[in-house]
């Protein structure tokens, strides 16, 4: 038996199983077995107010889970599936509210990876999937994350190595009139809009979130961190951290320093986003300092990231 046959035997019988994606690793379940799924927000710690992404294989497998896929939702889709879009739309009686968070719509999308798509098909089950680790923290991007996070928690981690974007996927709504980005992610907007013409912008921290990722404190890594543009001057007396897309002029005042993209590649700060957080948290350090980086492109969803993590409980 395969790995891809054990895991997907696994989801068959209501149990969970970390896969990648070319995001990050989600943390995956049965999305038709509302058992299974509350498992999920068991062993993540996540409030059951906080919706779920639903992954498919296909467009096929998409429309029996929603109501009806509008012309311009159709439009990305179809350009960018598989891929690191999810849309949001009215969903059909087939989706458990625990997956939704008892809202009428659902979230949902073809995942770029390999195993995912493999353990999708080989389950035979549509598989609600938020990232593979304990709410509010880091998003894993490696096998070893998840890891460090779960143990023996859950049935079955799926090594497919370092996810390819690593930042979660781009949210947009067709809920209502117009299309709405809910969350910035891999998809960039610019490119979305290139096709399908405006789409509105509401992406601000929600404590009542219509996608997953909107809630003020996410992606937080334990150690405290803050933007640099909050910062008058550096704290005294402290071990600091800088997570920078380039090497600034002085690295004197930090004790560690994570480079996104020498060349400020924001495709590679993208992929390296996670994992350097993750590497200064484990240095010890009293407090993280992050230059955010250009509003545009894969930057929006880095600085959103950034922002997140910075926000107090």
């Amino acid at each position: 038996m395969t790995d891809i046959q054990k895991a997907a035997q696994i989801i068959q019988e209501g149990g969970l199983v970390a896969f990648p994606t070319e995001t990050v690793y989600g943390l995956g379940a049965d999305a038709l077995n509302p058992y299974a799924v509350a498992r999920i927000f068991e062993v993540k710690n996540r409030p059951q107010f906080d919706p779920l992404i639903v992954h498919v294989a296909d467009l096929r497998q998409a429309d029996i889970l929603v109501q009806k896929f509008p012309d311009k939702a159709l439009k990305l889709v179809e350009k960018f599936w598989p891929g690191p879009l999810t849309v949001v739309l009215p969903k059909s009686s087939l989706v458990p509210d625990i997956v939704t968070s008892s809202l009428p719509t659902v979230a949902i999308r073809v995942p770029h990876h390999p195993l995912a798509l493999g353990l999708i098909r080989e389950s035979g089950r549509p598989l609600a999937a938020p990232s593979a680790n304990p709410f509010g923290q880091v998003s894993p991007t490696t096998a070893e994350h998840v890891k460090k996070s779960f143990g023996g928690k859950i049935e079955m981690i799926l090594d497919g190595g370092p996810c390819r974007i690593g930042v979660e996927s781009t949210v947009v709504s067709f809920v209502e009139k117009e299309p709405v980005l809910l969350r910035p992610g891999g998809v960039p907007l610019e490119e979305m809009q290139a096709l399908i013409g405006r789409v509105a912008v509401r992406t601000t921290a929600s404590e009542t979130p219509l996608a997953p990722g909107q809630l003020p404190q996410h992606y937080a890594p334990r150690t405290p961190l803050v933007l640099e543009e909050s910062l008058e001057s550096l704290p005294a007396g402290k071990k600091i951290g800088l997570l920078t897309l380039r090497e600034p002029p002085d690295v004197s005042p930090y004790a560690a320093v994570e480079i996104l993209s020498a060349k400020g590649d924001l495709r590679e700060a993208a992929a390296n986003l996670f994992a350097a957080m993750r590497r200064l948290d484990e240095r010890n350090l009293d407090l993280l300092v992050a230059h955010p980086v250009p509003h545009e492109g894969l930057g929006r969803a880095i600085n959103d990231r950034l922002y997140k993590a910075s926000h107090k409980k």
